[in-house]
């Protein structure tokens, strides 16, 4: 007995069940049990009993071993999986019957092939535009239509060969029209060609054909270079699935600026939604791609470190300084891309000392005299409101006009839900390879995830999967993402009343401390999530007595 079935016949232990006459457990399925030994059926193996009892449906298949008979198996599941799946039938059902309806009515015509090159499906329109019969065409390969000379060319036939959309103008013979096909190769989840979607339309009648094909043509291969270009950025930047139009939109645009090479791009967005993989993205596809790409985190560097770590220093600038000096960062990014990370933590002494830089496009090292040139892209982020700081003066205004030059907005995960199912199944994907584990989502796990605000964004959503993959029991992981996401319970608000100042910091302090350990995996991951050092993190779960991030999980 697993531990489901365990749990379904409310049996304490295996020790105190195994052993025991089946018919203490299973009193109502052991009759048929016994009955399906006697038949002949099950000692071939091809056995099959389904029955319900009075809690449970239970299932019952022959156990075969080295070619015998040697028992039973009894699978159980309780009757509201059944409903379940039934109402996600019916839903597949008509979902199916809607596709075929608008597949059958559609206006173009539509050929469909599968990954090997045969026929599987024509709609009502392509006959008519081709002048066949769909029962004759449907099931033979592309080579076999080719060569009863229906068309001169074969989009489908390129598609296959060459794995991309094509579009090309087809000549039918039998009825003497011209159509503009668009073949779509689609993938399955393992990246192999399953499919070849061509879409028919009939221009023969379009007013000077041979000049609105050739600017169709110009129109379609500038559209194909685009699309290619962003299934490329999506293909290398995980972080950047983008099925929505949101995400779409943002890439086409982080692109144009990338190959213009420009400075004073400012990325906004909420924490975890992905900024520093933007910044690496525009850097990737920018003519600096083969340069340098640094970064700084404004929050995590103290503010009596950030000017050396930013410009550097010369032998003996300060006390404990390298006899050899040191170079800054800005020194080091020579030839590509800087990324100033959380710039609205950006201490007030460092801002004014930066849009020097910035406006004379040089730098003096710490305890230097001889300025020094800098040549390189410069990106800042955040996730603050830095117009409300301007008018707080908490940040330069002419500084931000600085950075603010061109802005890209990362849209939170609640508001690009279309990414989140995509952006599962990449994660799952990833951390079951490396783990070595087989976890799997169900559409309630996907149905869950669609609905959860994700207060994280993408950070959160990996940190969830990566966890789910790493300690959940079931390889469904349904349980796991209920106790997670649904089940969650809201935490009082913490009372201050009558502490002193001291005491109530350290509470709130304690507080946000668990709060991360039940988000994050490591302290690195940890001190990302609350903006701290990943050395301040240690020395705080150190000084509350908390455990590492390992020990703890989220509570349901």
């Amino acid at each position: 007995m697993n531990n489901v079935a365990l749990d379904f016949l409310k049996r304490r232990d295996r020790a105190t069940t195994v052993g025991i006459a089946a018919e203490q457990i299973l009193p109502i399925a052991t009759p048929y049990i016994r009955k399906g030994l006697a038949s002949a059926d099950f000692k071939n193996g091809t056995g099959h009993i389904v029955k319900r009892g009075t809690e449970l449906f239970f299932e019952i298949t022959p156990l075969i071993i080295d070619g015998c008979l040697e028992g039973a198996v009894v699978s159980l599941q309780k009757p509201s999986r059944f409903e379940e799946l039934a109402v996600e039938l019916s839903s597949f059902q008509d979902m199916a019957n809607t596709l075929q309806a608008i597949f059958d009515s559609s206006s173009d015509g539509i050929w469909v092939t599968n990954g090997e090159g045969i026929v599987t499906q024509i709609n009502r329109a392509s006959e008519e535009l081709n002048g066949v019969r769909a029962s004759r065409i449907v099931g033979k390969s592309i080579e076999e239509v080719i060569e009863t000379g229906l068309v001169d060319v074969s989009v489908s036939k390129e598609v296959l060969e060459k794995t991309s959309q094509i579009s090309m103008l087809q000549n039918i013979i039998r009825t003497g029209r011209q159509l503009l096909c668009t073949g779509t190769p689609v993938f399955d989840n393992s990246g192999k060609l399953s499919m070849v979607v061509v879409n028919e339309r009939d221009v023969t009648e379009l007013i000077d054909l041979r000049e609105r094909l050739k600017t169709a043509r110009e129109i379609t291969e500038k559209a194909r270079k685009e699309i290619t270009n962003l299934n490329m950025l999506e293909l290398e930047q995980g972080a950047f699935i983008a099925e929505s139009k949101s995400i779409n939109r943002l890439l086409a645009s982080a692109l144009k600026l990338a190959q213009l090479e420009v400075s004073g791009i400012l990325l906004l967005g909420e924490s975890g939604t992905g900024k520093s993989m933007l910044a690496k993205l525009l850097h990737q596809h920018s003519p600096r791609a083969s340069g340098p790409f640094l970064a700084i985190n404004c929050a995590a560097v103290p503010e009596q470190l950030f000017e050396a770590e930013l410009f550097g220093y010369e032998k003996g600038a300060f006390t404990g300084a390298r006899e050899t000096g040191k170079a800054g960062l800005l020194a080091l990014a020579d030839g590509g891309t800087f990324f100033l990370d959380e710039v609205g933590e950006m201490p007030p002494s460092i801002q004014a000392k930066l849009l020097k830089c910035i406006d004379e496009k040089e730098f003096t090292p710490l305890g230097g005299s001889v300025p020094k040139k800098i040549n390189c892209v410069i990106i800042a982020a955040t996730n603050k409101n830095l117009e409300k700081q301007v008018s707080n003066r908490l940040f330069r205004k002419d500084l931000f006009y600085r950075l603010n030059v061109f802005t890209l907005t990362i849209p939170p995960l609640r508001e690009r839900v279309e990414d989140i199912f995509a952006l599962a199944t990449s994660f799952l994907k990833k951390y079951n390879e490396r783990y070595g584990k087989f976890k799997t989502l169900s559409p309630k796990s996907l149905r869950m995830l669609q609905n959860y605000s994700f207060p994280g964004n993408i950070r959160e959503l990996d940190s969830l999967i990566k966890k789910g993959v790493a300690v959940a029991e079931e390889d469904m992981l349904d349980n796991y993402l209920e106790q997670s996401l649904l089940g969650l319970e809201e935490v009082e608000p913490v009372s201050t009343k009558g502490l002193s100042l001291q005491e109530a910091v350290d509470m709130v302090e304690r507080e946000m401390l668990v709060e991360a350990l039940r988000n994050c995996l490591t302290t690195r991951d940890m001190a990302g999530y609350l903006k701290i050092s990943q050395p301040s993190v240690v020395r705080k779960l150190k000084k509350y007595g908390l455990g590492q991030p390992s020990k703890h999980t989220r509570r349901a």
